[in-house]
């Protein structure tokens, strides 16, 4: 799910329930043309401790890098769904590029009653 806050700043959220596990993305988002937006928002990914690791700390889930996603949205004329393009860049700890990017088509509705 993501959410477009008022002012510009958006989160979405991870509903993906699997190990490691996903944090929350949060970003930004701008109007660049009549129903033409774009959003740029960031995650934090974990990693499993290794043995030696849970030994000399509390164990749990450790940093493992970050995940760009920039995306390009078109909303519907009556504001309801979307397509989009989205970019994925993935970097580690010291915020160098890695691999498993990539580029996708993404589509959605709003939420209603």
């Amino acid at each position: 799910m993501l959410v477009f806050n008022a002012g510009g700043t958006m989160t979405e959220s991870s509903n993906y329930d699997a190990a490691p596990p996903v944090p929350p993305a949060y970003g930004i988002w701008k109007q660049v043309a009549g129903h033409e937006y774009e959003a740029k928002y960031e995650f934090y990914m974990t990693r499993i401790a290794s043995p030696a690791e849970s030994k000399s700390s509390s164990g749990g889930w450790l940093p493992a890098g970050h995940g760009l996603l920039k995306e390009t949205i078109t909303l519907s004329p009556d504001g309801d769904s979307f397509t989009s393009t989205i970019r994925y860049e993935v970097f580690d700890q010291a915020g160098k590029p890695i691999p498993g990017g990539g580029e996708a088509k993404g589509q959605g509705m709003k939420l209603q009653f």
